[in-house]
């Protein structure tokens, strides 16, 4: 009888994959320009795929469709895997999925399990990165515990786990390095997202200030702007956010390569969205200097 790693091991030598790095930061030598689904969370996935790949990117990251949350703990591998296929049919790789929480409320052995699953999905999908949204204070403990115990797991998969900016206990910069010393794991680390940087503190945090508390810890970015008073669904570049002075900080910190992923633009009809990501694309260019 195949075992689940079995399966999994199977999948990234039939792809290619044989050994994914453990995070995208530490051994690339350019930037990863991609999109989240997130932008076309009204319609079906495909159309995300069609709409992120029409855009310019090569990279996608996985959040939410219209049928919800694309890739949760409740996903079987081999569904993660027909995803990923969609997407290189597209010419797209995978470079970040979100997958929501895993149910750490009810026990710490059901938070294992879950996200277990959910970097059992990652790799299925052949991304070298979880991203999680963290917890609030009354959770913090066990979900940290979880995290911790599955940190070598998701390393003998290929797959970094990193947690952002995102409220609760994990609001800002500072907030998550705290929780990555907590966790005290190599292949822990966070995913910086600017734009929440601003939404959870109401606009009073400056990402570019925030930035200076992530020094060395930082593998990859939501690309998300921001305006007042609580919106991020904000093409890059038409915020608050300044980008250029956030993007030269985490450089000057460490973070000098890797996967810079667009989470929200403008809504509109689909023929909107779709010329936002352009834009987006375009602007992420201008950015770090490279061609997606």
């Amino acid at each position: 009888m195949q075992t689940r790693r079995g399966f999994i091991s199977g999948l990234l030598l039939a792809t290619g994959v044989a050994a994914l790095p453990r995070s995208l930061a530490g051994n690339a030598p350019c930037w990863q320009l991609g999109c989240y689904t997130r932008p076309w969370a009204q319609h079906d996935l495909r159309v995300a795929f069609d709409g992120i790949a029409a855009a310019g990117f090569k990279y996608a990251g996985l959040m939410t469709s219209k049928a919800g949350q694309v890739v949760t703990a409740a996903t079987a591998p081999e569904a993660a895997a027909r995803i990923a296929k969609e997407a290189q049919q597209r010419g797209l790789k995978i470079s970040s999925v979100y997958g929501g929480g895993f149910p750490v409320e009810r026990s710490v052995a059901d938070g294992v399990a879950g996200l277990r699953r959910l970097i059992e999905n990652s790799a299925a999908c052949g991304c070298p990165n979880l991203l999680l949204g963290g917890t609030n204070e009354k959770l913090r403990a066990p979900y940290y515990k979880v995290v911790a115990e599955c940190c070598d797991y998701a390393a003998a998969q290929g797959v970094g786990l990193s947690v952002k900016p995102h409220g609760g206990a994990n609001a800002n910069g500072a907030e998550c390095r705290k929780i990555v010393a907590q966790v005290s794991h190599p292949d822990f680390r966070i995913w910086y997202d600017p734009g929440n940087i601003f939404y959870y503190s109401d606009g009073r945090l400056d990402p570019v200030e925030d930035a200076a508390t992530v020094d060395g810890l930082v593998v990859g970015m939501s690309v998300k702007d921001y305006r007042p008073p609580k919106n991020v669904d904000v093409t890059p570049g038409n915020g608050l956010v300044n980008f250029g002075k956030v993007f030269a900080r985490l450089q000057q910190g460490g973070f000098t390569g890797g996967a810079l992923v667009v989470e929200c633009l403008e809504r509109g009809d689909l023929p909107y969205v779709n010329a936002e990501a352009v834009k987006a694309r375009h602007f992420l260019e201008q950015l770090t200097g490279q061609q997606a």
